[in-house]
């Protein structure tokens, strides 16, 4: 006998029964699982062959998108119409303040310039008034200056006195203390007593105060400096308390004068003042003179 005859065998019969067994079942499944799926694929093969001819939720969907996407581009163009609107408002807005003010502005214009022309038409009305009166005053003072005249001509006429007689003046009659070149240059500057106050003026209707003082004094052949600044310096200085007719009257400083006019006695003076009163014959009271100066 063998000696591995008597070896008894290691192996488990029943776990390799249990094995093939096993194996035997899972291939079963495999196949079943085939079989089944080989089963099916016909069936699945037609349903998916089949085309889709009907949408249901889709339309729906489609709807209710386009809906919300209407209104959301009404929301957005109302609100642009509201945005233009209120834009316009406030251009419209800013319009009527700048027109507002334009108005406002135009009407001060509108009244001050009225005022304006109120307050000259005042001042002019004033000024012809005055000239009237200064007028009156000159007739007057020119008439009761004559009468003398006419009686000592009638006195010489019958006397027989011919030169009393055969002189009578071209210029008007000076003030009964002056004589002479002095006579004569006061009543040169009464003469133009009237005449408009001109910048620069030298005559014959037209003067400013130094231009005027200068034709006075010429027409008795002196000649003098045409401003007044010179003219307050062109003589010797004397008093106003000592003036004498046909002495230069000046305003400011010797040497520096800015006016100057022509004494004609009594305690006035004759002078073109300026463009508002022209040339005037006034008290030294109206217009208290710096000085005085003497050339005569």
């Amino acid at each position: 006998m063998s000696h591995t005859a008597h070896i008894p065998s290691h192996r488990k019969p029943r776990q390799r029964a249990s094995k093939s067994a096993l194996r035997a079942g899972v291939a079963g499944g495999v196949l079943s699982t085939i079989a089944v799926a080989g089963a099916a694929g016909p069936a699945q093969a037609e349903a998916q062959a089949e085309p889709v001819t009907q949408t249901i939720e889709m339309p729906t969907i489609t709807a209710g998108l386009s809906a919300a996407v209407a209104a959301s581009a009404e929301a957005t163009q109302q609100i642009a119409l509201d945005l233009e609107a209120q834009a316009h408002e406030a251009a419209a807005a800013k319009s009527a303040a700048k027109e507002a003010k334009k108005a406002k502005a135009e009407a001060v214009r509108k009244a001050e310039a009225k005022k304006k022309a109120e307050a000259a038409a005042k001042a002019r009305a004033e000024a012809e008034a005055q000239e009237r009166a200064e007028r009156a005053s000159r007739t007057a003072e020119r008439t009761t200056l004559s009468a003398p005249s006419s009686s000592t001509a009638s006195t010489g006429s019958s006397s027989g006195n011919s030169t009393a007689a055969s002189a009578p003046s071209a210029a008007p009659a000076p003030s009964s203390n002056a004589s002479g070149s002095a006579g004569a240059i006061v009543a040169f500057a009464k003469a133009q007593v009237g005449d408009a106050y001109v910048a620069g003026g030298t005559g014959p209707n037209a003067w400013d105060c130094s231009g005027l003082v200068q034709a006075a004094y010429r027409s008795v052949g002196i000649d003098l400096p045409r401003v007044s600044q010179a003219q307050s310096t062109a003589g010797t200085q004397v008093s106003l308390s000592n003036l004498q007719p046909g002495d230069i009257l000046y305003w400011g400083a010797a040497g520096s004068a800015y006016h100057v006019a022509i004494y004609v006695g009594g305690g006035q003076f004759v002078g073109a003042q300026n463009s508002s009163t022209g040339t005037v014959q006034r008290s030294m009271d109206y217009d208290r003179p710096t000085g005085a100066v003497r050339v005569l």
